[in-house]
Protein backbone atom coordinates (compact mmCIF):
# COMPACT_ATOMS: atom_id res chain seq x y z
CA UNK A 1 0.00 0.00 0.00
CA UNK A 2 1.85 3.18 -1.02
CA UNK A 3 1.80 5.86 1.96
CA UNK A 4 -0.28 8.98 0.76
CA UNK A 5 2.22 11.58 -0.71
CA UNK A 6 2.74 15.43 1.28
CA UNK A 7 2.07 18.22 -1.63
CA UNK A 8 2.46 21.24 0.66
CA UNK A 9 4.12 21.78 4.27
CA UNK A 10 2.71 25.09 6.09
CA UNK A 11 6.36 27.11 6.42
CA UNK A 12 4.69 30.31 7.42
CA UNK A 13 4.60 31.15 11.76
CA UNK A 14 1.04 31.65 10.98
CA UNK A 15 0.48 28.92 8.98
CA UNK A 16 2.04 26.57 11.19
CA UNK A 17 0.47 27.74 14.50
CA UNK A 18 -2.93 27.48 12.88
CA UNK A 19 -2.15 23.84 12.95
CA UNK A 20 -1.47 23.58 16.10
CA UNK A 21 -4.31 25.43 17.34
CA UNK A 22 -6.11 22.70 14.97
CA UNK A 23 -4.65 19.51 16.84
CA UNK A 24 -5.18 21.92 19.90
CA UNK A 25 -9.01 22.48 19.03
CA UNK A 26 -9.15 18.46 18.56
CA UNK A 27 -7.28 17.49 21.76
CA UNK A 28 -10.33 19.33 24.17
CA UNK A 29 -12.87 17.57 21.75
CA UNK A 30 -11.88 14.16 22.85
CA UNK A 31 -11.71 15.47 26.31
CA UNK A 32 -15.30 16.22 26.32
CA UNK A 33 -15.87 12.56 24.72
CA UNK A 34 -14.29 11.55 27.55
CA UNK A 35 -15.99 13.71 30.75
CA UNK A 36 -19.61 12.51 28.84
CA UNK A 37 -18.27 8.43 28.46
CA UNK A 38 -17.49 8.69 31.93
CA UNK A 39 -20.25 10.42 33.77
CA UNK A 40 -21.88 6.90 32.44
CA UNK A 41 -19.72 4.88 32.97
CA UNK A 42 -17.28 5.34 36.10
CA UNK A 43 -14.85 3.17 35.52
CA UNK A 44 -13.85 4.36 32.00
CA UNK A 45 -10.25 4.52 31.87
CA UNK A 46 -7.90 7.00 29.38
CA UNK A 47 -6.52 4.41 26.94
CA UNK A 48 -9.36 5.25 24.08
CA UNK A 49 -8.65 9.41 25.24
CA UNK A 50 -4.45 8.62 24.69
CA UNK A 51 -5.25 6.80 21.86
CA UNK A 52 -7.61 9.59 19.87
CA UNK A 53 -5.09 12.66 21.73
CA UNK A 54 -1.86 10.59 20.38
CA UNK A 55 -3.68 10.05 16.79
CA UNK A 56 -4.39 14.21 16.48
CA UNK A 57 -1.37 15.18 17.54
CA UNK A 58 0.85 12.95 15.07
CA UNK A 59 -1.41 13.65 12.18
CA UNK A 60 -0.77 17.76 12.62
CA UNK A 61 2.68 17.14 13.39
CA UNK A 62 3.22 14.99 10.79
CA UNK A 63 1.89 17.60 8.03
CA UNK A 64 4.13 20.02 9.57
CA UNK A 65 7.35 17.92 9.47
CA UNK A 66 10.69 19.74 11.33
CA UNK A 67 11.29 19.73 14.90
CA UNK A 68 7.95 19.44 16.04
CA UNK A 69 7.90 16.02 14.88
CA UNK A 70 11.32 15.68 16.11
CA UNK A 71 10.36 16.13 19.53
CA UNK A 72 7.84 14.25 18.86
CA UNK A 73 10.03 11.32 18.06
CA UNK A 74 12.40 12.02 21.14
CA UNK A 75 9.45 11.37 23.21
CA UNK A 76 8.54 7.84 22.32
CA UNK A 77 11.53 6.82 23.09
CA UNK A 78 10.46 7.65 27.02
CA UNK A 79 8.74 4.87 27.99
CA UNK A 80 8.74 6.26 31.73
CA UNK A 81 7.20 9.66 30.25
CA UNK A 82 4.68 8.99 27.89
CA UNK A 83 1.27 6.42 28.13
CA UNK A 84 1.53 3.57 25.33
CA UNK A 85 -0.62 5.11 22.92
CA UNK A 86 1.75 8.31 22.23
CA UNK A 87 4.83 6.34 22.14
CA UNK A 88 3.23 3.81 19.21
CA UNK A 89 2.02 7.11 17.16
CA UNK A 90 5.31 9.41 18.40
CA UNK A 91 7.37 6.45 17.06
CA UNK A 92 5.91 6.65 13.37
CA UNK A 93 8.26 9.83 13.24
CA UNK A 94 11.56 7.67 13.40
CA UNK A 95 11.06 6.45 9.80
CA UNK A 96 7.41 6.24 8.16
CA UNK A 97 6.22 10.10 8.17
CA UNK A 98 4.58 10.88 5.32
CA UNK A 99 6.60 11.75 2.63
CA UNK A 100 6.88 14.87 0.05
CA UNK A 101 5.35 14.78 -3.19
CA UNK A 102 8.12 14.76 -5.94
CA UNK A 103 7.48 18.47 -7.05
CA UNK A 104 8.43 19.39 -3.59
CA UNK A 105 11.72 17.49 -4.14
CA UNK A 106 12.78 18.87 -7.24
CA UNK A 107 12.22 22.40 -6.02
CA UNK A 108 14.38 21.55 -2.94
CA UNK A 109 17.14 20.27 -5.27
CA UNK A 110 16.73 23.24 -7.59
CA UNK A 111 17.40 25.69 -4.79
CA UNK A 112 20.09 23.87 -2.72
CA UNK A 113 21.71 22.07 -5.67
CA UNK A 114 21.37 24.68 -8.77
CA UNK A 115 19.78 21.35 -10.57
CA UNK A 116 17.27 19.15 -10.77
CA UNK A 117 17.73 15.35 -9.48
CA UNK A 118 17.38 13.76 -12.69
CA UNK A 119 20.61 16.34 -13.80
CA UNK A 120 22.45 14.51 -11.42
CA UNK A 121 21.87 11.22 -11.09
CA UNK A 122 21.55 8.24 -13.74
CA UNK A 123 18.19 7.61 -12.12
CA UNK A 124 16.37 8.52 -9.19
CA UNK A 125 13.08 7.38 -7.52
CA UNK A 126 10.38 9.57 -7.49
CA UNK A 127 9.20 7.97 -4.69
CA UNK A 128 10.54 7.97 -0.99
CA UNK A 129 12.23 5.01 0.72
CA UNK A 130 11.10 6.51 3.82
CA UNK A 131 10.48 9.95 5.65
CA UNK A 132 11.01 10.60 9.00
CA UNK A 133 10.88 13.49 11.20
CA UNK A 134 13.09 15.97 9.47
CA UNK A 135 13.77 14.60 5.73
CA UNK A 136 13.03 11.89 3.72
CA UNK A 137 15.44 9.35 1.72
CA UNK A 138 15.14 8.57 -1.74
CA UNK A 139 17.50 6.06 -3.81
CA UNK A 140 19.48 6.84 -6.70
CA UNK A 141 22.69 5.38 -8.96
CA UNK A 142 25.23 7.48 -10.53
CA UNK A 143 27.79 5.10 -12.20
CA UNK A 144 26.94 1.99 -11.55
CA UNK A 145 27.01 2.90 -7.59
CA UNK A 146 23.41 2.75 -5.90
CA UNK A 147 23.21 5.70 -3.61
CA UNK A 148 20.89 6.57 -0.60
CA UNK A 149 19.90 10.89 -0.99
CA UNK A 150 18.41 12.72 2.00
CA UNK A 151 17.03 15.76 1.24
CA UNK A 152 15.63 18.26 4.20
CA UNK A 153 11.93 19.33 4.18
CA UNK A 154 11.22 22.89 3.17
CA UNK A 155 11.41 25.45 6.19
CA UNK A 156 12.79 22.78 8.57
CA UNK A 157 15.86 25.50 10.25
CA UNK A 158 13.68 28.46 9.92
CA UNK A 159 10.81 26.98 12.06
CA UNK A 160 12.68 25.46 15.03
CA UNK A 161 12.50 28.51 17.36
CA UNK A 162 9.15 28.60 16.73
CA UNK A 163 8.07 25.61 16.47
CA UNK A 164 9.50 24.70 20.02
CA UNK A 165 7.46 27.65 21.51
CA UNK A 166 4.34 25.84 20.28
CA UNK A 167 5.03 23.08 21.45
CA UNK A 168 6.02 23.82 25.02
CA UNK A 169 2.48 23.97 26.14
CA UNK A 170 1.16 20.62 25.28
CA UNK A 171 4.62 19.13 26.45
CA UNK A 172 3.65 21.07 30.09
CA UNK A 173 -0.09 20.28 30.05
CA UNK A 174 -0.42 16.93 28.42
CA UNK A 175 2.95 15.14 29.73
CA UNK A 176 3.14 16.86 32.89
CA UNK A 177 7.19 18.02 32.17
CA UNK A 178 8.29 20.49 34.78
CA UNK A 179 8.17 23.78 33.84
CA UNK A 180 11.96 25.10 35.01
CA UNK A 181 13.67 21.75 33.56
CA UNK A 182 12.06 22.81 29.96
CA UNK A 183 13.45 25.86 30.15
CA UNK A 184 16.39 25.00 31.07
CA UNK A 185 16.75 21.95 28.98
CA UNK A 186 14.99 23.47 25.62
CA UNK A 187 18.36 25.54 24.94
CA UNK A 188 19.68 22.43 24.25
CA UNK A 189 17.57 20.66 22.11
CA UNK A 190 16.80 24.02 20.01
CA UNK A 191 20.90 23.88 19.35
CA UNK A 192 20.71 19.90 18.33
CA UNK A 193 17.79 20.60 16.08
CA UNK A 194 19.14 23.48 14.87
CA UNK A 195 22.85 21.47 13.95
CA UNK A 196 20.88 18.89 12.66
CA UNK A 197 18.69 21.23 9.71
CA UNK A 198 23.01 21.71 8.93
CA UNK A 199 23.66 19.27 5.77
CA UNK A 200 27.19 20.66 5.76
CA UNK A 201 27.59 20.25 9.70
CA UNK A 202 26.35 17.11 9.38
CA UNK A 203 28.51 15.75 6.36
CA UNK A 204 31.14 16.57 8.19
CA UNK A 205 30.54 14.67 11.38
CA UNK A 206 29.53 11.81 8.97
CA UNK A 207 32.61 11.53 7.94
CA UNK A 208 34.67 12.21 10.62
CA UNK A 209 33.03 9.83 13.37
CA UNK A 210 32.21 7.03 10.63
CA UNK A 211 36.15 6.90 9.58
CA UNK A 212 37.02 7.10 13.69
CA UNK A 213 34.76 4.59 14.62
CA UNK A 214 34.94 2.05 11.34
CA UNK A 215 37.34 -0.37 13.23
CA UNK A 216 34.60 -1.47 15.54
CA UNK A 217 33.60 -4.98 14.95
CA UNK A 218 30.11 -5.73 13.04
CA UNK A 219 29.97 -2.18 12.09
CA UNK A 220 29.59 -0.49 8.74
CA UNK A 221 29.45 2.84 7.29
CA UNK A 222 28.50 4.30 3.83
CA UNK A 223 30.92 6.36 1.79
CA UNK A 224 29.83 10.26 1.55
CA UNK A 225 29.97 12.19 -1.35
CA UNK A 226 30.20 15.61 -1.11
CA UNK A 227 30.52 17.15 -4.49
CA UNK A 228 26.63 15.74 -4.24
CA UNK A 229 25.72 17.06 -1.19
CA UNK A 230 24.51 20.37 -0.20
CA UNK A 231 22.57 22.58 2.44
CA UNK A 232 19.84 20.70 2.35
CA UNK A 233 20.80 17.74 0.12
CA UNK A 234 23.09 14.89 1.50
CA UNK A 235 24.25 12.23 -1.02
CA UNK A 236 26.30 8.75 0.59
CA UNK A 237 25.93 5.21 -0.33
CA UNK A 238 23.21 3.13 0.04
CA UNK A 239 23.28 0.00 2.62
CA UNK A 240 21.32 -2.82 1.64
CA UNK A 241 19.34 -4.40 4.17
CA UNK A 242 16.34 -3.41 6.66
CA UNK A 243 16.56 -1.31 9.53
CA UNK A 244 16.73 -2.45 12.72
CA UNK A 245 13.20 -1.11 14.00
CA UNK A 246 11.16 -3.39 10.93
CA UNK A 247 13.31 -6.40 12.18
CA UNK A 248 12.68 -6.08 15.76
CA UNK A 249 8.58 -5.13 14.64
CA UNK A 250 8.86 -8.31 12.61
CA UNK A 251 10.84 -10.59 15.80
CA UNK A 252 12.80 -12.35 13.62
CA UNK A 253 16.26 -11.92 15.20
CA UNK A 254 17.92 -14.80 16.80
CA UNK A 255 19.63 -15.18 20.00
CA UNK A 256 23.26 -15.04 17.84
CA UNK A 257 22.14 -12.12 15.77
CA UNK A 258 20.84 -10.04 18.34
CA UNK A 259 24.27 -10.82 20.76
CA UNK A 260 26.29 -9.56 17.74
CA UNK A 261 24.10 -6.55 16.69
CA UNK A 262 23.62 -5.75 20.57
CA UNK A 263 27.67 -5.70 21.16
CA UNK A 264 28.16 -3.97 18.60
CA UNK A 265 26.00 -1.32 19.29
CA UNK A 266 27.51 -1.44 23.13
CA UNK A 267 31.25 -1.03 21.47
CA UNK A 268 30.11 1.77 19.12
CA UNK A 269 28.54 4.26 21.41
CA UNK A 270 31.13 3.52 24.41
CA UNK A 271 34.52 4.21 21.93
CA UNK A 272 32.65 7.51 21.00
CA UNK A 273 31.71 8.60 24.76
CA UNK A 274 34.89 7.69 26.23
CA UNK A 275 37.50 8.12 23.66
CA UNK A 276 35.97 10.59 20.95
CA UNK A 277 33.65 12.56 23.73
CA UNK A 278 31.74 13.17 20.76
CA UNK A 279 28.97 10.48 19.67
CA UNK A 280 25.86 9.74 17.52
CA UNK A 281 23.26 11.21 20.15
CA UNK A 282 20.07 9.32 18.50
CA UNK A 283 20.20 5.76 18.79
CA UNK A 284 16.29 4.90 17.80
CA UNK A 285 16.12 1.95 15.30
CA UNK A 286 15.58 4.12 12.26
CA UNK A 287 18.86 5.05 12.40
CA UNK A 288 20.29 1.67 12.09
CA UNK A 289 19.84 -0.66 8.89
CA UNK A 290 20.98 -4.60 9.55
CA UNK A 291 22.90 -5.62 6.31
CA UNK A 292 22.62 -9.64 4.78
CA UNK A 293 25.82 -9.81 6.52
CA UNK A 294 24.65 -9.21 9.91
CA UNK A 295 26.66 -6.38 10.01
CA UNK A 296 25.03 -3.40 11.51
CA UNK A 297 24.73 -0.04 9.48
CA UNK A 298 25.13 3.30 10.55
CA UNK A 299 22.97 5.83 8.29
CA UNK A 300 22.68 8.98 10.19
CA UNK A 301 24.58 11.32 12.41
CA UNK A 302 22.56 14.55 11.89
CA UNK A 303 22.53 14.34 16.10
CA UNK A 304 26.13 14.52 17.94
CA UNK A 305 26.75 15.45 21.10
CA UNK A 306 30.28 16.97 22.05
CA UNK A 307 30.74 15.91 25.34
CA UNK A 308 32.39 18.80 27.64
CA UNK A 309 35.43 17.58 29.84
CA UNK A 310 33.98 18.68 32.96
CA UNK A 311 31.09 17.09 32.74
CA UNK A 312 31.97 13.79 31.48
CA UNK A 313 34.96 13.74 34.47
CA UNK A 314 31.59 14.20 36.62
CA UNK A 315 28.43 12.33 35.17
CA UNK A 316 30.73 8.98 34.95
CA UNK A 317 31.64 9.17 38.03
CA UNK A 318 27.95 8.03 39.03
CA UNK A 319 28.63 5.02 37.16
CA UNK A 320 31.79 4.31 38.30
CA UNK A 321 30.97 1.05 40.52
CA UNK A 322 32.76 1.87 43.91
CA UNK A 323 30.21 5.61 43.85
CA UNK A 324 27.88 4.73 45.94
CA UNK A 325 29.74 3.31 48.61
CA UNK A 326 31.79 7.16 49.03
CA UNK A 327 28.42 9.13 50.09
CA UNK A 328 30.66 12.20 50.44
CA UNK A 329 31.73 11.73 46.65
CA UNK A 330 28.41 10.90 45.53
CA UNK A 331 27.26 14.31 47.45
CA UNK A 332 29.70 16.17 45.31
CA UNK A 333 28.55 14.97 42.16
CA UNK A 334 24.90 15.25 42.83
CA UNK A 335 25.80 19.30 43.60
CA UNK A 336 27.92 19.29 40.31
CA UNK A 337 25.40 18.20 38.43
CA UNK A 338 22.74 19.75 39.79
CA UNK A 339 20.91 17.51 41.45
CA UNK A 340 21.13 19.11 44.56
CA UNK A 341 21.53 22.51 45.32
CA UNK A 342 23.24 24.62 48.33
CA UNK A 343 19.99 26.60 48.95
CA UNK A 344 18.11 23.52 49.03
CA UNK A 345 15.58 23.19 51.97
CA UNK A 346 16.96 20.44 54.27
CA UNK A 347 14.14 17.99 53.76
CA UNK A 348 14.37 18.68 49.87
CA UNK A 349 17.82 17.77 49.87
CA UNK A 350 16.94 14.20 51.34
CA UNK A 351 14.52 14.03 48.88
CA UNK A 352 16.29 14.31 45.94
CA UNK A 353 19.08 12.79 47.18
CA UNK A 354 17.39 9.20 47.56
CA UNK A 355 15.71 9.42 44.52
CA UNK A 356 19.18 10.17 42.23
CA UNK A 357 20.86 7.27 44.46
CA UNK A 358 18.33 5.28 43.57
CA UNK A 359 17.90 6.50 39.83
CA UNK A 360 21.67 5.97 39.75
CA UNK A 361 21.77 2.01 40.95
CA UNK A 362 19.24 1.31 38.85
CA UNK A 363 21.18 2.74 35.05
CA UNK A 364 24.96 2.20 36.41
CA UNK A 365 23.87 -1.61 37.32
CA UNK A 366 24.60 -2.74 33.88
CA UNK A 367 27.77 -1.04 34.40
CA UNK A 368 28.41 -3.19 38.11
CA UNK A 369 28.84 -6.49 36.51
CA UNK A 370 31.72 -7.65 33.54
CA UNK A 371 28.35 -9.02 31.76
CA UNK A 372 25.06 -7.72 31.56
CA UNK A 373 21.45 -9.12 30.71
CA UNK A 374 19.48 -7.15 29.37
CA UNK A 375 16.88 -9.32 27.72
CA UNK A 376 16.11 -9.39 31.61
CA UNK A 377 12.67 -8.18 32.04
CA UNK A 378 12.29 -7.75 35.66
CA UNK A 379 15.53 -4.90 35.14
CA UNK A 380 13.48 -2.68 32.72
CA UNK A 381 9.91 -3.49 34.51
CA UNK A 382 11.92 -1.44 37.70
CA UNK A 383 13.88 1.08 35.41
CA UNK A 384 9.88 1.99 33.53
CA UNK A 385 8.37 1.96 36.91
CA UNK A 386 10.71 3.89 39.14
CA UNK A 387 10.24 6.36 35.99
CA UNK A 388 7.01 6.22 36.50
CA UNK A 389 6.90 6.96 39.96
CA UNK A 390 9.54 10.20 39.37
CA UNK A 391 7.23 11.83 36.84
CA UNK A 392 3.95 11.06 39.39
CA UNK A 393 5.98 12.97 42.41
CA UNK A 394 4.69 16.28 43.38
CA UNK A 395 7.99 17.34 44.08
CA UNK A 396 9.52 16.69 40.74
CA UNK A 397 6.60 18.25 38.51
CA UNK A 398 6.36 21.21 40.94
CA UNK A 399 10.05 21.77 41.48
CA UNK A 400 11.36 26.07 40.55
CA UNK A 401 14.56 24.23 39.30
CA UNK A 402 15.94 22.38 37.06
CA UNK A 403 17.01 18.75 38.49
CA UNK A 404 20.34 18.00 36.48
CA UNK A 405 22.47 19.77 34.00
CA UNK A 406 21.28 20.40 30.23
CA UNK A 407 24.32 18.58 28.87
CA UNK A 408 22.82 15.76 30.50
CA UNK A 409 19.81 15.67 28.45
CA UNK A 410 21.37 13.77 25.31
CA UNK A 411 23.43 12.00 27.40
CA UNK A 412 20.24 10.22 29.56
CA UNK A 413 18.39 9.94 26.06
CA UNK A 414 21.38 8.00 24.60
CA UNK A 415 21.56 5.97 27.39
CA UNK A 416 17.83 5.23 27.69
CA UNK A 417 17.77 4.28 23.79
CA UNK A 418 20.99 1.76 23.85
CA UNK A 419 19.34 -0.12 26.95
CA UNK A 420 15.87 -0.40 24.90
CA UNK A 421 17.37 -1.28 21.69
CA UNK A 422 19.92 -3.78 23.94
CA UNK A 423 16.57 -5.00 25.40
CA UNK A 424 14.78 -5.72 22.29
CA UNK A 425 17.49 -7.46 20.92
CA UNK A 426 17.68 -9.37 23.67
CA UNK A 427 21.48 -8.97 24.26
CA UNK A 428 23.95 -9.76 26.84
CA UNK A 429 27.41 -7.75 26.87
CA UNK A 430 30.68 -7.28 27.90
CA UNK A 431 29.71 -4.55 29.38
CA UNK A 432 33.90 -3.83 30.04
CA UNK A 433 34.00 -3.23 26.26
CA UNK A 434 35.56 0.66 25.54
CA UNK A 435 34.39 1.44 28.74
CA UNK A 436 37.05 3.66 31.02
CA UNK A 437 36.48 5.83 34.11
CA UNK A 438 39.08 7.95 35.06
Amino acid sequence: MKVKEQQSIPVGKVQRATKFISAGAKIGTNYLKHYSKKLVNSELTKDQLHLDNATDIYNSLSQLKGSALKVAQMLSMDKNLLPTAYQDQFAMAQYSAPPLSYPLVVRTFEKSMGKKPQEIFDTFLHEASNAASIGQVHQATLEGKKLAVKIQYPGVADSVKSDLAMVKPIALRMFKLNAAEYDEFIGEVQSKLLEEADYKLELKRSIDLSKQCVHISNLMFPTYYPQLSGDRILTMDWIEGKPLGERIKLNDIGAKEGQILGQALWDFYHYQIHTLHSLHADPHPGNFIITPEGKLGVIDFGCVKVIPENFYKSYFELLDKDMLKDPKKLDKVFHDLRFIYKDDTAEDKKFFKEVFTHLVELLGRPFRTPRFDFSEKSYFESLYKFGEEIGNLKAFRESKKARGVKDALYINRTYYGLYNLLHQLNAEVDTTSYVDFK
